[in-house]
């Protein structure tokens, strides 16, 4: 690299040692020593709602740090149908599976105006080799794919259509102690959901009538998350 070049990777370096999210995204556990080994750039953009991060069979040169926003992962099934198979919120990663994989697995589609972090594979992978502080978060993030799987099978796919919108809305509140959460399209929300949009649609309705949900905008809304809860748990 020439010096412009090495000066550009250093500063996207310090400002990963500086990001005021540090603690939430893969770069969490590393040092000023691991910060060093950065020798590719690591570049900060923005895309709008509805616009794609990356299209299924793309090939997968670059995980993606979501430093704010919502992105949906979707699947096209034999029969035309859509699925949004897992939401990815601030902090996550987006096609960790490019480390792995030499296609992305998904559709990645910004549903709130989103801000990421673009990391190459090959500077990932140098990373993990040469530092021991990569690869506990590394582990981390796959768990919480797993998990997110899980809920998305257990609780999202299965059960009565008021106590799935529940939980969808409960888990996209998380970590929001106000209970403000991103209010997803009816349609995305039967994407989600395996529902009619109709059925998304009342019951949306019936939890703004109960007093569960108030709208905030289109598609913002505080929950009452005890309300909620005991939904769940009915």
């Amino acid at each position: 690299m020439d010096s412009k070049q090495i000066d550009n990777v250093w500063k996207h370096g310090k400002k990963c040692e500086q990001c005021a999210i540090r603690n939430l995204v893969l770069f969490a556990d590393l040092d000023k020593n691991d910060f060093d080994l950065i020798h590719r750039p690591i570049n900060e953009f923005e895309l709008a709602v509805g616009e794609t991060l990356y299209n299924q069979g793309d090939c997968s040169d670059f995980i993606f740090t979501l430093r704010s926003g919502l992105i949906k992962l979707v699947s096209y099934l034999a029969d035309g149908s859509v699925r949004i198979v897992r939401i990815i919120k601030k902090g996550d990663v987006v096609g960790l599976e490019a480390l792995d994989n030499k296609h992305y697995l998904h559709h990645a589609v910004v549903l709130e105006e989103a801000a990421f972090c673009r990391i190459p594979v090959s500077q990932i992978k140098e990373l993990n080799e040469r530092s021991p502080h990569l690869s506990k978060q590394l582990t981390a993030r796959w768990q919480r794919v797993i998990f997110d799987a899980d809920v998305w099978l257990s609780q999202l796919s299965s059960g009565f259509a008021k106590q799935r919108v529940a939980y969808l809305l409960l888990y996209l509140s998380d970590g929001n102690d106000d209970g403000e959460c991103y209010l997803p399209t009816r349609e995305d929300i039967g994407a989600m959901l395996a529902m009619t949009t109709e059925t998304a649609s009342r019951v949306i309705a019936d939890f703004k009538r109960k007093g569960f949900i108030k709208l905030v905008s289109a598609h913002q809304l505080i929950i009452n998350k005890e309300s909620l809860n005991e939904l769940c748990e009915s």
